[in-house]
C-alpha cells in the first residue's frame, strides 16, 4: 500500500448503487469515513443501512460504483481486505457449540500462523479487553445479551484490524447495557485507535458515540443529511431528518 493510501480516507464509497431486480435500494450513494472517526450510519427501518454495510465488508457486491478499505478496492482484493477489518454482527453470531474464547479464536486460525496456545493467549486478551476476561470458557446460551455482544467485539478485535464493523450493537438492549456498550465504544477507540463504523437507528447511542454519520432514507434512495449528529438534531432543516433526531411525526399536509 502505498503512504498517500496510508493517509487517505478509511473507507470511501463512490457512486454506490444497490438493485435487487427491479427494486431500486439506494443510489449514487458517495462518502467517506475518515480514519479514527465513530461514523454511523442511520435511517429508519428498510432505508438500506444493513445492504449498505454489506457492501462495506465484501458480502455484497454493489450494483454500480466502488468502494475503497484501507486503500483498496473490497472486490478487486477482497481476502486482504477481510484480514485487516472486524466485523460485529447484530446478533453477535457466535457458535453456539464453542466457548467465548474459541469464538473469539477463529478469526486467528483462519488469518495466521500461531499456535494454538498463541491464539488462545490472544482471544483471552481481547476478551479482556471488553470485560469478558472471567466468562472465556462459557458458552453463548450461558450468557445474556450484553454479553454476547461484547464477546462478539472481541472477535472482531482479535486480529488487532484498523477498522471495525458494529451492526446494531446497542437492538435489544436495556438503557443501561447499552450505555455500557457506548462507553466501551469510546474506550476502545480511544485505546486502540481505530475507526469504527456503526450500523444503527438507536438515538441515545448515535448521539453518545458518532463524531460523524449519514443518514439514509428509504423514499429519497440515497443520504438526505451528512455531519455530527447533534449539529443535525438542532440545526437540521429536512423534515424527516428533524423528526428522527427530535422524535417526532412527520406531518403531511392534507390534499
Amino acid at each position: 500500500m502505498s503512504e498517500a493510501a496510508k493517509d487517505g480516507p478509511a473507507i470511501c464509497v463512490d457512486g454506490v448503487t444497490q438493485r435487487f431486480g427491479a427494486r431500486m435500494i439506494f443510489h449514487d450513494v458517495r462518502f467517506e469515513v475518515a480514519r479514527g472517526e465513530v461514523f454511523v450510519i442511520l435511517g429508519g427501518s428498510g432505508c438500506g443501512k444493513s445492504t449498505l454495510m454489506k457492501q462495506m465488508i465484501g458480502l455484497l457486491p454493489p450494483s454500480e460504483g466502488t468502494i475503497e478499505v484501507l486503500g483498496t478496492d473490497m472486490y478487486q482484493d477482497r481476502r486482504a481486505v477481510l484480514s485487516r477489518i472486524g466485523v460485529m454482527f447484530q446478533s453477535g453470531a457466535l457458535f453456539g457449540s464453542m466457548t467465548l474464547l474459541e469464538n473469539v479464536m477463529l478469526p486467528l486460525e483462519v488469518y495466521t500462523d500461531l499456535s494454538p496456545r498463541a491464539r488462545a493467549e490472544i482471544a483471552q486478551v481481547k476478551l479482556g479487553l471488553v470485560g469478558l476476561g472471567d466468562a472465556a470458557f462459557l458458552r453463548p446460551a450461558e450468557i445474556s445479551g450484553g454479553m454476547a455482544k461484547r464477546a462478539g467485539i472481541a472477535r472482531a478485535l482479535a486480529l488487532d484490524p484498523p477498522l471495525l464493523f458494529l451492526d446494531e450493537p446497542s437492538a435489544g438492549l436495556d438503557p443501561i447495557t447499552s450505555a455500557g456498550l457506548d462507553q466501551l465504544i469510546l474506550d476502545l477507540r480511544k485505546l486502540l485507535g481505530a475507526t469504527f463504523v456503526v450500523v444503527t437507528h438507536e438515538l441515545a447511542s448515535i448521539l453518545a458515540i458518532a463524531d460523524r454519520c449519514i443518514m439514509l432514507d428509504r423514499e429519497a434512495k440515497g443520504i438526505i443529511a451528512t455531519g455530527n449528529p447533534r449539529t443535525l438534531r438542532d440545526e437540521a432543516t429536512h423534515p424527516t431528518v428533524r423528526a428522527f433526531f427530535r422524535r417526532e411525526t412527520i406531518h403531511e399536509a392534507p390534499t
